[in-house]
This record gives structure tokens, C-alpha cells and sequence, in this order.
């Protein structure tokens, strides 16, 4: 017994060594370039209009949140949260509800 709990533990230590020693080699980073689409589409002027492009066109474009399907105001809600909350956006609290508004009105579910 104590012969075969032995060869279990070579046979493991030989099996595993290589990926260890893998492990140990350097990786390398390489710098990447990726080059985004240019816009200039803006969202259409109305209350709340200012707040939304002024804060949600650092990340992303109109058109994105444009085509979006027509959601209710509790998603809309939700969507900005995890924008600031999840992916860090910087708006600031003061005009959160004027964006959740100005999506609900421009593309609130009816």
C-alpha cells in the first residue's frame, strides 16, 4: 500500500513539474492599437439633453443607445446605475434622473 501511495506521488510530481516550470516563463505584453469608429451624432436636443451627452458620450456613442429597444423606466433606471456602478462612469448624481427621464421619453416603452 505504502509502495503504491509512493508512485502515485512521483508519478503526480512528474506529471505536474512541467506545467510548474512553464509557469515560471516569462510572458510578454504587447502594446495594441484598436481604432473605434468616429461619430459625431449627438443625442436630440430635449430636457435632460445637456446631462446625456454631456456625460454618456464619454463612453460610448448616440447610436448605441439609440437603437436600443423601447424599455420602461425601472430598466432605463437600471442601466445608467450599472453604467456608473459596473463600468464607472463619472455622472454625477445631480443628473442621473434627468438622464433615466430624457431615455424614458425618447425611448421609454409605452
Amino acid at each position: 500500500m505504502h509502495r503504491h501511495f509512493i508512485a502515485v506521488v512521483l508519478l503526480a510530481g512528474v506529471t505536474i513539474a512541467p506545467k510548474v516550470a512553464q509557469a515560471a516563463t516569462p510572458f510578454e505584453l504587447k502594446s495594441v492599437t484598436v481604432t473605434l469608429p468616429d461619430s459625431d451624432r449627438m443625442f436630440p436636443a430635449g430636457p435632460g439633453g445637456d446631462q446625456i451627452n454631456g456625460n454618456c458620450l464619454i463612453c460610448h456613442s448616440a447610436s448605441m443607445v439609440l437603437n436600443q429597444p423601447a424599455l420602461r423606466r425601472k430598466v432605463w433606471a437600471a442601466e445608467v446605475d450599472k453604467m456608473i456602478e459596473i463600468y464607472k462612469a463619472p455622472v454625477p448624481p445631480q443628473d442621473v434622473g434627468a438622464i433615466v427621464d430624457y431615455l424614458v421619453n425618447l425611448r421609454g416603452a409605452r
